[in-house]
């Protein structure tokens, strides 16, 4: 089963996902890009499932990583080496209930969730307003998709010599469209991921602090 679902909080996302369980849904797989979360079907059951956000650039760093929470008592559900998001399930039940062994630490995926989200907003933007400059993408062909057909005088055919270079230049004008709402949106996503982020990080400082 796949479901789609946006959160920016940690503790929220988590306690999502151990009511799914209780339904009989365990994540598996969450593209972090869609938003989508792909469940497998399981026993219903009151599980504890924490997440980390952690990317890593070499493979040996990552399974050591993920031992450390084997050796620990908590399984590990969901996440890749790149991906940042990663989900453990309780499986030892002498162990604890958090992932975390304090406050700083788990306040600390939040500054890495917005670090990531600031590095990815700095190669983005620059890379959109190149296609802007260079004119390989129209911002505003959105309000008119006539605007994503660059064939000359196509919309004074008529006939078959219309429909012919209609259909031949719509599927790169649906590319073209595509990319003229895919990159703000995911520029959005980013700002806001960074936003929420640091926000959440600097609540839960303070809250350690006193």
């Amino acid at each position: 089963m796949k479901k789609w679902m946006f959160f920016t909080n940690f503790e929220k996302e988590e306690k999502w996902l151990n009511e799914m369980a209780k339904q009989g849904y365990q994540i598996i797989k969450k593209s972090f890009y869609s938003n989508m979360y792909e469940f497998k079907t399981i026993e219903p059951e009151n599980s504890i499932i924490k997440i980390d956000y952690r990317k890593f650039n070499k493979m040996e760093e990552y399974k050591n990583y993920l031992t450390l929470f084997e050796d620990s008592g908590w399984e590990h559900l969901a996440g890749t080496k790149k991906s940042g998001y990663q989900y453990f399930k309780k499986v030892d039940i002498s162990g604890s209930d958090d992932i975390f062994s304090d406050v700083a630490s788990k306040a600390g995926r939040y500054k890495r969730l917005s670090d990531m989200s600031i590095t990815q907003l700095s190669f983005l933007l620059p890379i959109f307003a190149i296609l802007i400059a260079t004119d390989l993408i129209e911002p505003l062909a959105i309000l008119n998709p006539k605007g994503l057909y660059y064939t000359p005088g196509l919309w004074e055919r008529s006939g078959g010599d219309f429909t012919r270079a209609f259909l031949f230049e719509t599927p790169f004008a649906l590319f073209r469209g595509f990319l003229v709402a895919l990159i703000p949106v995911t520029i959005v996503m980013y700002f806001v991921f960074a936003i929420k982020a640091s926000s959440e990080y600097k609540k839960s400082i303070n809250r350690w602090l006193h």
